[in-house]
């Protein structure tokens, strides 16, 4: 069996089109996306047409819960609240109430069983939150927030942006990175493949460059309330402030 695995999208839909490209023709049995389609980005109504058209198991982020109920107290930064409010009000301005309860039914995780006594794990930011982000570096929230249900052999996760592949207590955890809006200074969409055989597996990075100076025009033409910044994560790869 073949999995590809990719996660937040954030309405680019080049991006993604360049990923979904890129699986064509790699013998790939199921496609998991685990979370954030939409909010941030230029496309959001593109990419939930790309995503439902290319038959992939999809789980909701914490992205797309902004959309569906709006934000809490101590989810935005005070000081950044206003300019998310706008950046969601435009998103929902291109979107229809069959879209938001696309993306209200989602669930938030699978388990994963391909009969080949290898179990995976897979959601959004934790198995308990869609919004607690888990570094690379602190194994100790790791082990305690992200490697929760014994029986799985391979915990695969996004939100954080930063893709990696780490081996703990004989097990794996990865982090797919994200296909729209990497953080990691390296502007190409990420995404994870596993490939399970007779109870082995083997575990891919991809990466896949796509058109960013397209995607910061569209963000320009399309009149996005956040543009200069939007845009220099797009281009750069790096975390807004």
């Amino acid at each position: 069996m073949r999995f590809a695995f990719l996660s937040d999208i954030h309405g680019n839909a080049t991006a993604l089109e360049a990923v979904l490209n890129d699986l064509q023709g790699q013998q790939i049995d199921q496609i998991y996306i685990l979370g954030d389609l939409c909010f941030r980005g230029p496309e959001p109504k593109r990419v939930l047409e790309l995503v439902q058209g290319s038959g992939a198991k999809v789980l909701k982020g914490n992205a797309d819960e902004w959309l569906i109920r709006g934000f809490k107290d101590g989810e935005i930064p005070k000081e950044r609240l206003e300019l998310f409010q706008k950046e969601r009000d435009w998103t929902l301005s291109r979107l229809d109430q069959e879209d938001l309860d696309y993306l209200k039914n989602l669930p938030t995780e699978f388990l994963i069983d391909d009969g080949q006594d290898l179990i995976v794990h897979a959601f959004h930011a934790t198995p308990a939150s869609l919004f607690d982000a888990v570094p690379v570096d602190d194994s100790a929230k790791i082990e305690n927030d992200i490697m929760i249900r014994d029986e799985a052999d391979i915990y695969i996760y996004g939100h954080t942006h930063h893709p990696y592949i780490r081996s703990i207590h004989g097990k794996n955890v990865v982090n797919t990175g994200s296909v729209g809006m990497p953080f990691d200074g390296h502007p190409l969409s990420s995404y994870v493949i596993i490939d399970i055989e007779d109870g082995n597996h083997s575990i891919q990075l991809k990466r896949v460059p796509y058109n960013r100076e397209h995607v910061v025009e569209i963000y320009k033409q399309s009149g996005y309330p956040n543009i200069e910044e939007m845009g220099a994560v797009v281009y750069y790869a790096v975390q807004p402030k």
